[in-house]
This record gives structure tokens, C-alpha cells and sequence, in this order.
């Protein structure tokens, strides 16, 4: 095997895709959707029960930590049964050799049932919820196949997971539209008592022949035509000075926010939760239902596919040179005025799909949402200094709350 010195910390991850692409919604901003053309071959992309095991085997044997991390995710994960989830709990067992093991699941709620909440109760699930705020803004791009509403289900399923005492969090697309409404937003996920919640900015660039409504004005970046849902880097940056100055006065330590907890992370030098905002990338991998192995869930296209799991192990794969040098090019590529931006430590230019502008030196690799974190790191920059200083000296960063409502004295 040839393994050279990763870049990164923290223990190998590869995230499972047992249905691939396939999806009981038509989400208009997902991206995963035309993954299944790179499999065209297939008629049905569920990974089989010898696939299963033969990933749980090999993803226990590569792990250098006690504890271990399984992520289930689609697609939509729940189109498999709770017998295939259940087959992976059993190997997990027969291959763990009692090691601590946990798993996530990603969902968009819609398929949630009393059984599956006693299910994820029993064996301890972290479960990922898809909701992207108050119906209207929820409805605008995640609905049916037929193009219905799907906010009174998804609704429904979370307070299915309350009622079994199910661990859960919230994934929020930011688009074009809510984007706009940043408190109403963050007033409704508390509201509905969740207090773990992950934003995640949607940024799509489509070619000219795919623009869609030929009477839509196409957004243009550069020389890049965005999708209309793509979101406004300003704005991103607005969206969260607003939900930060809510979040900064009350609810620190009550409500848990991951871009919030991430920007402290690289504040005090610790390893950030969110491979976006790292150094370096490439420890979070990905595997389709057949078993391919690509670079990271974003790139998941021929080019980044770095072995299959029925000829090569997940530790030679992920410690290939090919997938180092795709964690290095991260930082590596990062053009001037990243190099000499006072933010670097907080972004480090943030992730790769995201780099398709000119910076101003004309230099390629800038990220289409630059502008909106350097706002926001601007921002909250006397805050994060306070709570550093907490943390630093082993003191509650929450704080500052106490601070603020001192006069920030």
C-alpha cells in the first residue's frame, strides 16, 4: 500500500449511500438527484446484504479510534427497511468487538413511523432532520414528486421523533428565498424545540443549457451562470449576523448552532467540526450502494472516484496518494487575497466546489460566498475574542452572554 502522512486529524470517515441517489422527493436544489446517471447500468440502487457487511468489516478495521461513527445517508436513507438497518446494527456487534458505536441518519422525515422512532430509540440514533423553516419557505423547493406540499409531514415526523425520545437535528438548506427571513427562520426551529441546528448555504452553478425557464433572468458570477435557488453572498453573510445577534445575547450553551460552534473551534486552533471550514479535506469519503468510493460527497463524479470497496480497503483508498493530494489542494490552491485575508484561520476559503470566482488580483479560486463569511467573521469577531479567552481559561464561553448584558465591559 502506498500511504503517505495524511493531512488531516481525526479518525477516517466515509459516509454510506445504501440507496444512492434515489429519493421519494424532487427537492429542486438537490444536488444528488442526477448522481444516478453515473449509474445508468443499474436499474435499482440499493446496496445489497454481502456489500453491507463486507463495509462494516472493513470500516471498523479502519478505525485507529475506539469510537466509531457510522453516517447513513440518500438520497433518502429511509427507503431502505428497518431489517437492513437492523443487519447492520447485528454486524456492528459481530465485528465491533465492543467498541462504542454510534450512528446518524439523514432524512427528510417524510417516511417516519412509530416503528422506525422505537427503532432508533432502542439502538440509540442520531437522526438528521431535512427542514428548511416555516412552511412557506420549506415548501418553496422541497416538495413530492408530484409537487406537493411536504412541510405537514416532515412536521409530522419530528414530533414522532420527540414522542419516542429520538436524538435529532436540524438540516437547513439557505437559499434564495429564506435567506431573507434569518429570525423568523431561527424563531421557528426554536420554537419547535430543536436546539441542534446545521445551516447549509446552497450554491449551484448550471450550464446554458440547462438555465431552465428561458424567462427567468439567469444570476451570473464571473463568467458562471447560478441557479436560481442559489443563495446571495451578502445576504448569507446577513443571514447569520442576524440569527448570531439573537443566538450571542440568550441562548449560548442552550442553543447549539454549527456554524457558530465551528467559527469558535478555529477561534481557539481546536479542529473544526465541519470539513468546509478546515485546513485541509479529504477524511470524509463517501461510497455509492455498489461499493465506488469518491473523494468527498460533494465530488462525487468520475474523476474523484478512488476505488471500489470489492477490490481495494477503505484505509489504502482513503490514504491514497490521489485522495491526499485532494486534501491538500484545499489550502494549497487558495489564491492571494485568501493567503492574506486576517479570516484565514476561521475559513481557510472554505469548500472547493465553492471556488469559482476571481480574486481581486485576478487570480482563479476565490469562493462565491468570500464576501458573506468575511461579513460575518467581521462581526462577531469581538465575541468570538471574549469567548476564546473564556475557554482559554477554562471558563464557560457562555459568558459573554453576562458580558453583553454587562455593557461588553
Amino acid at each position: 500500500m502506498n500511504k503517505t502522512i495524511a493531512p488531516f486529524s481525526g479518525p477516517l470517515y466515509v459516509m454510506l449511500k445504501p440507496v444512492g441517489s434515489t429519493c421519494n422527493l424532487d427537492c429542486k436544489y438537490c444536488y444528488y438527484l442526477e448522481k444516478e446517471m453515473l449509474y445508468t447500468s443499474s436499474s435499482k440502487h440499493f446496496m445489497n446484504d454481502e456489500l453491507l457487511e463486507r463495509f462494516v468489516k472493513d470500516y471498523l478495521r479502519s478505525q485507529a479510534k475506539a469510537e466509531v461513527l457510522f453516517t447513513w445517508h440518500g438520497g433518502e436513507a429511509l427507503l431502505r427497511p428497518i431489517k437492513f438497518y437492523q443487519k447492520a446494527i447485528d454486524l456492528q456487534k459481530k465485528y465491533g468487538n465492543n467498541r462504542p458505536i454510534d450512528n446518524c441518519i439523514q432524512t427528510n422525515g417524510v417516511l417516519l413511523t412509530d416503528e422506525w422512532c422505537e427503532f432508533f430509540k432502542k439502538n440509540n440514533f442520531l437522526v438528521g432532520i431535512s427542514i428548511d423553516g416555516p412552511k412557506e419557505y420549506h415548501d418553496k423547493y422541497r416538495r413530492s414528486k408530484q409537487g406537493h406540499s411536504t412541510f405537514k409531514e416532515v412536521m409530522r415526523g419530528i414530533e414522532l421523533l420527540k414522542k419516542h425520545g429520538v436524538e435529532y437535528n436540524a438540516m437547513a438548506v439557505i437559499n434564495n428565498e429564506n435567506v431573507k427571513h434569518p429570525l423568523e427562520v431561527y424563531n421557528f426551529f426554536k420554537e419547535i424545540g430543536c436546539n441542534f441546528i446545521q445551516f447549509s448555504p446552497i450554491v449551484e452553478r448550471v450550464s446554458n443549457l440547462t438555465t431552465g425557464n428561458k424567462h427567468t433572468t439567469p444570476t451570473y458570477a464571473g463568467n458562471n451562470i447560478l441557479a436560481p435557488y442559489t443563495v446571495n453572498a451578502n445576504e448569507f453573510g446577513d443571514f447569520y449576523i442576524a440569527i448570531f445577534n439573537e443566538w450571542i445575547k440568550k441562548d449560548v450553551g442552550k442553543i447549539f448552532i454549527q456554524m457558530f460552534d465551528t467559527t469558535l473551534a478555529n477561534w481557539v486552533g481546536e479542529q473544526p467540526g465541519v470539513c468546509t471550514l478546515a485546513k485541509y479535506c479529504g477524511h470524509a469519503g463517501v461510497m455509492e450502494f455498489n461499493g465506488d468510493v469518491y473523494s468527498c460527497d460533494h465530488f462525487v463524479y468520475p474523476e474523484f472516484k478512488i476505488g471500489n470497496i470489492n477490490t481495494s480497503n477503505l484505509t489504502s483508498m482513503m490514504y491514497s496518494e490521489k485522495q491526499q493530494q485532494f486534501g491538500k489542494n484545499k489550502f494549497n490552491s487558495l489564491p492571494l487575497q485568501c493567503k492574506e485575508c486576517r479570516y484565514l484561520f476561521a475559513c481557510y476559503g472554505e469548500c472547493p466546489k465553492n471556488r469559482f470566482l476571481n480574486d481581486k488580483y485576478g487570480n482563479p479560486g476565490l469562493n462565491y460566498l468570500c464576501n458573506g463569511y468575511y461579513k460575518f467573521f467581521d462581526h462577531v469577531k469581538p465575541y468570538m475574542d471574549y469567548m476564546k479567552e473564556e475557554f482559554l481559561n477554562q471558563r464557560p464561553p457562555s459568558n459573554v452572554m453576562r458580558w453583553i448584558s454587562n455593557g461588553m465591559k
